[in-house]
């Protein structure tokens, strides 16, 4: 009687070729494990391997490409600071989605706040521009604002993502961490709570 035969083994590709270990080779799991014991080269091969996702993401998110380079810059910046709060309950491609799709709102809002500072430095009026037109969009701004602050802030958020970011309702379940319904659901209440809002202004 024949011995079985043994079943060939596969054939692995070596992480140390040559007795060095090879970061680029890991995987994410691996790297940041390490990143998080404080090996500063496998927090390094993470945000090399991830850097071009993460400005992919960006440049989806926001329609200036600057906001969306410093978006991507601080998503990373924000990574390499915050790994060991990654306790691995998701993927950690779904953990830095969602980092970097906050940081991209963040870069949304600051820069619509500097777009609405006044210039107190060059208070002179374009020879093209209409006084009535740019008063009317400042008093719309306005109401906006004060109607966004006094709708629930849940509310508020998703409406301002979605209707003036434009992000997908997947995007916002994936920031926030709520069920697309709930988001869906919030959507639909604020905007009718933000139009009730509008038209009780319009009407005193």
């Amino acid at each position: 009687m024949q011995p079985p035969l043994r079943k060939p083994r596969p054939i692995e590709r070596s992480l140390r070729p040559g007795g060095v270990l090879v970061y680029e080779r890991l995987s994410d799991a691996i790297l940041v494990k390490r990143a998080k014991d404080g090996d500063e080269r496998a927090l390094a091969a993470l945000c090399e391997r991830h850097a071009p996702k993460v400005e992919r993401l960006a440049r989806h998110l926001l329609r200036d490409q600057e906001d969306a380079r410093d978006a991507a810059q601080e998503s990373l910046a924000k990574l390499c600071v915050r790994i060991k709060q990654f306790r691995g309950e998701s993927q950690f491609a779904t953990w830095l989605h969602r980092l970097v799709v906050n940081t991209c709102h963040d870069v949304a809002v600051r820069q619509r706040a500097r777009l609405h500072e006044p210039l107190h430095e060059d208070e002179r009026v374009s020879s093209d521009a209409d006084p009535a037109r740019e008063a009317d969009l400042a008093a719309l701004r306005s109401e906006l604002h004060d109607s966004l602050a006094g709708i629930p802030s849940d509310q508020a958020r998703v409406v301002v993502l979605k209707d003036a970011l434009g992000f997908s309702f997947e995007e916002i379940s994936t920031a926030s961490g709520m069920p697309i319904g709930t988001a869906k659901c919030y959507a639909h209440r604020g905007r009718n709570r933000l139009r009730e809002r509008l038209e009780t202004r319009d009407v005193a």
